[in-house]
């Protein structure tokens, strides 16, 4: 059951069918990458150096706050289904707080998420810290 199932509230189209259900407006669905984000960027190639790198203390100390917020926490990962004892171990051992994975993300970057969902994103530069909020332009559809 994914963790955020029960607290979904029901929607419903101006015809009264029913649509994808939303979190309250307070809750937020993180979706955060591993390598290169809580920790140094490992590639899949050399799946050896998962075990042994370090977590990005203000990453910890974030990503845990928003999990004893109630938010959401689902880590989404280039790495494979083959690196999932390792990785979910090493989080573990690194005491992250969180609710899932999902392995296989598309590797290469430039991302461009399209959905029927409000999708906010953010881009990791270096450093964990609590989200301000900015006004910055974005690619929509005409």
């Amino acid at each position: 059951m994914n963790p955020g199932d029960k607290i979904l509230q029901k929607k419903y189209n101006e015809n009264g069918k029913a649509e994808s259900p939303l979190l309250p407006d307070t809750i937020k669905n993180f979706l955060i990458d591993i390598d290169g984000t809580i920790c140094d960027d490992i590639p899949n190639e050399e799946a050896e150096r998962m075990a042994t790198c370090l977590a990005y203390p203000d990453a910890l100390k974030i990503i845990n706050k928003w999990y004893d917020e109630g938010h959401i926490i689902t880590f989404f990962t280039s790495r494979t289904e083959a690196q999932r004892s390792v990785t979910e171990e090493w989080l573990k051992k690194n005491n992250f707080k969180y609710h899932s994975i999902i392995f296989g993300k598309p590797r290469g970057g430039n991302y461009h998420w399209i959905d029927n969902h409000i999708v906010k994103a953010t881009r990791f530069k270096g450093k964990f810290t609590d989200l301000v909020v900015k006004t910055k332009d974005i690619e929509v559809f005409e």
